[in-house]
């Protein structure tokens, strides 16, 4: 059986632009995922408790 010949990689202009910017600068560092807070929540954060909702302590 005959070996399947390599394919000849072309050249890239963008990834040799980020190899270079890789090289001066450093890897970027990893994402880091921040969950959203509830609507609910964003909206009590905004508004002040009531009087009758200290009283009564449901939150």
């Amino acid at each position: 059986m005959a070996k399947k010949r390599t394919k000849k990689k072309s050249f890239s202009a963008v990834k040799a632009v980020k190899s270079n910017a890789r090289d001066r600068v450093g890897q970027p560092k990893p994402e880091r995922v921040i969950e959203d807070a509830a609507r609910e929540e964003k909206r009590r954060e905004k508004h002040k408790a009531t009087l009758g909702e200290m009283l009564s302590g449901d939150e």
